[in-house]
């Protein structure tokens, strides 16, 4: 069951609370697209999403199905419970206005309207700046459907297999998160023009979590995770 859809061309950003108990769908629409994304609890705003917790403790550095996505408080915002494509970034950071302009020329709002050319970090700005958040306040962000790769010296690079057309990626939210995100390019991408795609995004009720849960049951650090919710939610 759908709660809720929109969809977002490149350039965009949006933001929203989910509440525990429900999943955030998000569908490419038309292939190689980027979402950045960023977390806080909007019960107390100072708690936000920690990439280096996230992936230290999971021992991995993409993310994909089974994975959860932590806050610096050691507890868990939301659970990778669905993924066809399989590789999302989490270290490459975010484009600003001076990368946008070095690689797809200067727009703005005032000349281009619709056609401007956003990046993620100003992107990430405006939405912050809705619940008194600031440039103090945004962390390393996460880029879904984004795939990098090393090369022999440990330097990144945007991968030819991005995403296609269909690919999709749900997150389980097991607190109340407050979701920034963004369809601005990612930073690594040098295509030759201003990357052009949409993104769908749906709100669904979730499934109950079971015994055997895949995201919870993934390592024991993802366990004592569920557990540090568990005790939140109890007032503890």
């Amino acid at each position: 069951m759908i709660l809720y859809q929109d969809t977002l061309p490149a350039g965009k950003h949006w933001s929203m609370r989910m509440r525990r108990g429900t999943s955030l769908r998000l569908i490419d629409k038309t292939g190689s697209a980027n979402i950045g994304v960023l977390f806080y609890n909007p019960e107390n705003l100072l708690e936000r999403y920690n990439a280096p917790d996230t992936l230290k403790c999971q021992h991995t550095l993409k993310l994909t199905k089974g994975h959860c996505l932590y806050s610096d408080m050691g507890r868990i915002f939301c659970a990778i419970t669905e993924d066809s494509f399989g590789w999302h970034d989490t270290i490459s950071g975010n484009s600003n206005k001076t990368l946008v302009e070095k690689k797809w020329g200067k727009r703005d709002y005032q000349h281009d309207r619709n056609n401007w050319k956003q990046n993620g970090y100003d992107a990430f700005l405006v939405e912050a700046a809705k619940y008194g958040l600031g440039k103090q306040d945004l962390t390393a962000n996460l880029n879904l459907f984004s795939k990098v790769e090393p090369d022999g010296e440990g330097a990144l690079s945007y991968s030819e297999a991005q995403s296609k057309a269909g690919d999709f990626i749900e997150l389980r939210f097991e607190m109340d998160t407050l979701v920034l995100l963004h369809t601005c390019p990612h930073p690594l991408n040098n295509s030759e023009d201003y990357p052009d795609f949409a993104v769908e995004y749906q709100i669904r009720p979730s499934a109950p979590i079971t015994e055997d849960d895949l995201c919870k049951n993934g390592c024991a650090e993802n366990q004592r995770g569920y557990e540090n919710n568990r005790l939140y939610h109890l007032g503890l």
